[in-house]
């Protein structure tokens, strides 16, 4: 199965012109709470233009941007890990790593920039990314980063992953550290037989044809979140199946993980 990974690198980068708006809408100040004791926090954002074409001879409306947007905690070290998972998810990872919401942004204007003005590329890139608080408890934090990109092409590049983190220690969550040591086979094809039901598949039908599982074997991956409705899994396009097909989601409810569901976890009933 292709790595996740893959999706998420947006094409080179290098440094550019800023502008962070202040009166944006979209730079938030509003805090956002949540019942039972949940995290506080607040969303800012931060855009980047490129700069106008000094030898176009007719002005151009399209114009390359970044935008991201992002949670903001009390806990600067947490805001620090989001921060640099998110510069992570947006970098070719072959090439120097930015550190910055600010750095990442500015690289990939300039990058465009240099690229128009020797070569005469025309056609304006972008990234949006945003990243999105599902669940804040005292032990444990959902979040969902969402990625689409153009920097050349036939069409834009779009990922959603998800980041399920302790606040308390600043740990990833992982999927083996919810079920019982040795189960995740059990696991898997309990999420087999419920994507099978889902794809319209009999229990034996091929999954060679249409579906990039490696060896044309089901399997999960490790992009999941905890819901109401239980353990969800997302594909993303072009991860399990073609591009057109766009994203493949995957729910497997918390009636099904009662055998496996390690006890004292998100996943236990009696969580």
């Amino acid at each position: 199965m292709k790595k996740l990974a893959i999706l998420l690198v947006a094409l080179s980068f290098a440094a550019c012109q800023s502008e962070k708006k202040a009166n944006d809408q979209e730079d938030s100040t509003l805090v956002e709470t949540s019942a039972n004791d949940g995290l506080s926090f607040k969303y800012d954002s931060l855009k980047v233009f490129s700069k106008p074409n000094p030898s176009a001879k007719t002005k151009s409306t399209d114009t390359t941007y970044v935008r991201i947007v992002y949670p903001v905690f009390s806990d600067p070290k947490l805001n620090q890990l989001l921060e640099q998972k998110t510069v992570e998810a947006m970098i070719n990872p072959d090439e120097k790593k930015d550190q910055t919401y600010q750095q990442v942004a500015s690289t990939f204007v300039k990058n465009y920039e240099n690229l128009r003005d020797t070569e005469g590329t025309a056609a304006a890139w972008f990234i949006d990314a945003e990243t999105k608080v599902l669940t804040d408890q005292p032990d444990y934090l959902g979040l969902e980063h969402s990625l689409v990109n153009y920097a050349g092409g036939a069409h834009p590049n779009s990922a959603m992953v998800y980041w399920n983190i302790n606040p308390k220690t600043l740990q990833e969550i992982t999927l083996e550290s919810l079920i019982n040591e040795g189960s995740m086979p059990q696991l898997v094809a309990i999420g087999e037989k419920i994507f099978r039901k889902n794809e319209k598949l009999s229990p034996t039908a091929s999954l060679k044809d249409n579906y990039f599982f490696e060896n044309d074997k089901f399997d999960l991956n490790r992009n999941f979140t905890i819901t109401k409705e239980g353990l969800k899994f997302l594909y993303n396009p072009y991860e399990i199946k073609a591009y057109a097909y766009g994203s493949t989601e995957l729910i497997i409810p918390f009636s099904d993980l009662k055998t496996i569901a390690r006890p004292n976890t998100l996943l236990s009933p009696t969580k």
